[in-house]
């Protein structure tokens, strides 16, 4: 019984998502899922991408977390639309969740939305809501064992950013297994090494991004 109550939850989560997906091609907006876990340095890594991109195209961000409106404070600094969705100790966003977000966005205008996902390596990749493409965020702080141990985010991305990589000499993180591990689970996957305090990266991530939106544009 509880693998039908799994399958119930996936299968209304999956037609929505597929409304959600509608909705933002019929508007030709590209939305991107950004996961990873709590201290990747996915906030810190949007905020970055948002002081580079944000006079480029039109930009709005869907901040998920468990209880407060930190994130989301700190992403209306950058003069952006955000709506905040807490998820009341859930360790996912799903795709209701985020069509009714979209009620309190104006999208005629939009070219990009940012869904920062709940920091969790498990839940976020197994839930689709509409994105047209995932990044997952892994700090080098967190181990080169990561890509192993929670192998479905890794395989559901396309994009992997390697963050706080000034951090490196100061860990035991083996950048050519974790690239080599990530390669293993998603042989396509793009692998990018960042550092938000340093800038390095941030424009090759970003140049990928502006890339994604140009291709849903055409």
């Amino acid at each position: 019984m509880k693998v039908e109550v799994i399958k119930n939850i996936l299968g209304e989560n999956d037609k929505i998502a597929g409304e959600n997906r509608n909705f933002f091609a019929g508007k030709k907006i590209c939305v991107m899922n950004l996961m990873g876990s709590p201290g990747s340095g996915k906030t810190t890594l949007l905020e970055k991408t948002l002081g580079k991109i944000s006079e480029k195209i039109k930009v709005a961000v869907i901040e998920g977390d468990l209880f407060t409106a930190k994130d989301a404070e700190r992403i209306e600094n950058h003069n952006v639309p955000v709506v905040q969705i807490n998820t009341s100790g859930g360790c996912h966003l799903d795709a209701p969740m985020v069509k009714k977000a979209l009620q309190n966005l104006d999208t005629e205008n939009l070219d990009l939305i940012i869904v920062e996902n709940v920091g969790n390596l498990v839940c976020p990749a197994e839930f689709d809501i509409g994105e047209n493409f995932k990044t997952v965020v892994l700090s080098i702080t967190e181990g080169d064992d990561k890509p192993l141990k929670y192998p479905l985010i890794f395989k559901e991305s396309e994009i992997a950013v390697l963050n706080k990589i000034d951090l490196l000499p100061f860990t035991n993180f083996d950048l050519t297994a974790a690239r080599e591990d990530l390669t293993t689970i998603h042989p396509g996957i793009k692998i990018l090494e960042t550092s938000c305090t340093k800038e390095t990266g941030l424009d090759e991530f970003c140049n990928l991004i502006l890339k994604k939106v140009s291709d849903v544009k055409s």
